[in-house]
């Protein structure tokens, strides 16, 4: 019996001597520096186990020793912590307990898309779908002026659908609070936050300078205000494209006179709805617009606008940045057409036609 109890003490003493050696070999194998090069991003599909996923890492060269990945997944598993499928950036040299501990607390990497100001629902539409990270179909184009334009954050595979919901549920907040603190002298044309939104498109279609949003807010205010034409070129080119982007080439004579829902130069006040997504910063210049008693604008030919009360200054202003086109000046920036501004008579010419009728 002592003989037979030595016998089993001792080999109990081996096998945890074997064990606590076998133990520190793979913790530290584990801790090791592993094979990567450089950073890597690696998806993992969900539906993968522990093999699935140890052979996948080992292809991507993520990891060399799959036998102490598994072995160290098992040890952290019976402690409640499990790998999560997803894309993740594996850093260089990444230990096999970066790898784990990367995967099991589920840091995938985060992709961004950017919407930037003053783009028309289908446009923005487009760019989703033209973004291979996100997945799934778009049921319908929302309703123009309905997202809002922000950097949003997603991960692989989550749907386009659930991105135009953010975007629109973005949009109703930053709005109630803008609508919330609107100026209490606002015209009679703006009595709902979507005539608001309606407004603040033709503000960030006309300018993207953050120092003239107000003044251009201000002198469609002020033209609401005295019943005048908001005569908006954008608003022009939104009526004859619907919305599907720019019109490519300079405004006809005869499209300022065409009648649409959205040619202010033919309607009187707001047109039916908004003409782009404005961003927060367009919202809160049409809810507060500066007090001014300007009612024209036109490019400077440097990037910005010259305001102007009367329409004889106007006219001046116009003539100047004629001048400046013609090369009595160098511009810093040729304007383009859709930032010729309100009440702006000198157009391009309208083309020569052929004696059929049909423009060359």
């Amino acid at each position: 019996m002592v003989v037979f109890g030595n016998a089993i003490f001792t080999l109990l003493v081996v096998i945890s001597v074997a064990l606590g050696g076998g133990l520190f070999i793979g913790k530290q194998k584990f801790d090791a520096p592993g094979p990567l090069t450089e950073d890597k991003i690696v998806n993992i599909p969900s539906g993968y186990g522990v093999r699935d996923i140890s052979d996948l890492l080992q292809r991507e060269g993520v990891i060399d020793q799959p036998y102490v990945f598994v072995g160290g997944v098992m040890v952290l598993k019976a402690r409640g912590l499990t790998l999560k499928h997803g894309e993740y950036k594996f850093a260089k040299q990444a230990s096999l307990s970066d790898v784990v501990e990367t995967m099991s607390e589920g840091k995938v990497v985060q992709h961004a898309f950017t919407v930037p100001e003053g783009l028309t629902s289908e446009q923005i539409v487009q760019r989703l779908l033209e973004t291979n990270a996100l997945s799934g179909p778009i049921k319908e184009i929302p309703r123009e002026g309905s997202l809002l334009p922000e950097t949003y954050k997603f991960t692989r595979g989550m749907s386009r659908e659930q991105i135009v919901q953010r975007m629109e549920q973005a949009q109703k907040r930053v709005l109630q609070e803008v609508w919330a603190r609107r100026s209490p002298d606002l015209p009679s044309q703006i009595q709902t936050p979507e005539q608001l939104v309606t407004l603040a498109s033709i503000v960030e279609k006309e300018t993207g300078r953050d120092d003239e949003r107000t003044r251009v807010a201000a002198v469609f205010v002020n033209r609401l205000k005295a019943k005048m034409k908001l005569q908006s070129d954008p608003t022009i080119i939104y009526g004859l494209t619907g919305g599907k982007g720019a019109l490519g080439r300079p405004i006809m004579k005869s499209e300022i006179e065409q009648p649409t829902p959205y040619n202010t130069y033919t309607i009187e006040g707001l047109p039916p709805g908004p003409i782009a997504n404005p961003g927060r910063a367009s919202l809160e210049a049409a809810a507060n617009p500066a007090r001014t008693k300007e009612l024209y604008f036109v490019a400077d030919g440097t990037g910005g606008h010259v305001f102007s009360d009367t329409y004889a200054e106007h006219q001046k202003n116009v003539a100047k940045l004629r001048a400046m086109e013609r090369g009595a000046a160098t511009p810093a920036e040729t304007p383009k057409p859709a930032e010729t501004k309100p009440a702006e008579v000198a157009r391009p010419a309208e083309p020569a036609k052929p004696k059929n009728g049909v423009r060359r």
